[in-house]
């Protein structure tokens, strides 16, 4: 027999992919999904060999580095749970940040918002969500992602238009808008050696990693599109690579945006880059 605090620690020393206080939440958060008890209810004592078969299945899966997202299917972002798999990046919570910055500085009703690069739809549907009375669309490349976005959507009671577009061919066929946003892959192909194995090896090379001769492609072209899509006066918010905010801003400037910022995260580190069309 073991107390849940003892079954945590002796499986959590076999998660060497990650600090022990991850691990032990990781394996809290893997107990309370197949138990279906939350952890103050099984502080009682846990009899080992009666655990689930999936359980310890998808402990097994856990110890390979493959993220718990994909394992149960789910993740949370800004207080809901989102379907998550392979085809979609797992929900983040700078990108929470990046939400919540967009409804604090946006109160008023009828706005018209695009996010580019929609993935699992976090950031349409919470913002549509939200911030009551607006028309949200998303957009991206892939017709995998799009679907679970969709998924997400009708689980989730969120009215968001989705649809193919890949934007640095194509413009997208929403004008009119007063914000865009977007978390573009901004990762160059050079630093892929120094990323966690759980991200490199499961989630979606197309939605991380940008080539190195141009890292700020999708920056630049976001932006130049940003131009004919956003009213005047549209603001644009980006998520970036926190080494590219300066960067970033120049890119903003160049093209004639005001009010230019650098925003950092909980971490201190820069993670959103916003502007302003001039009037």
């Amino acid at each position: 027999m073991s107390t849940f605090l003892e079954l945590v620690n002796r499986w959590s020393s076999q998660l060497n992919l990650y600090p022990k206080p991850e691990a032990d939440t990781l394996i809290s958060w893997l107990l309370e999904h197949h138990l279906g008890m939350r952890r103050v209810d099984m502080m009682h004592f846990l009899e080992e060999k009666d655990l689930p078969d999936a359980l310890k299945q998808d402990f097994e899966r856990l110890k390979t580095g493959e993220p718990i997202q994909y394992i149960l299917g789910h993740g949370p972002f800004y207080g809901r749970e989102f379907i998550v798999t392979p085809a979609t990046l797992i929900p983040r919570n700078e990108t929470e940040e990046l939400v919540h910055l967009i409804i604090k500085e946006n109160q008023t009703s009828g706005l018209r918002i695009l996010d580019i690069g929609t993935g699992t739809g976090c950031i349409p549907i919470t913002l549509a969500l939200e911030m009551k009375g607006t028309d949200v669309f998303g957009v991206d490349i892939s017709v995998e992602a799009l679907e679970i976005a969709s998924l997400n959507a009708k689980k989730l009671k969120a009215i968001v238009s989705f649809s193919t577009c890949d934007i640095l061919i194509d413009l997208p066929q929403i004008q009119g808008l007063d914000i865009l946003v977007s978390n573009p892959p901004y990762i160059p192909l050079h630093e892929k050696n120094n990323m966690h194995k759980n991200v490199l090896d499961f989630e979606p090379h197309l939605a991380l990693f940008v080539g190195d001769e141009d890292p700020l492609i999708f920056y630049k072209v976001i932006a130049e599109k940003g131009k004919r899509l956003l009213k005047k006066s549209g603001k644009i918010y980006f998520e970036i690579n926190e080494r590219l905010g300066g960067e970033v801003s120049k890119i903003l400037f160049a093209l004639d945006y005001k009010n230019v910022r650098i925003i950092q995260d909980l971490n201190g580190k820069d993670r959103i880059v916003t502007g302003k069309l001039s009037n």
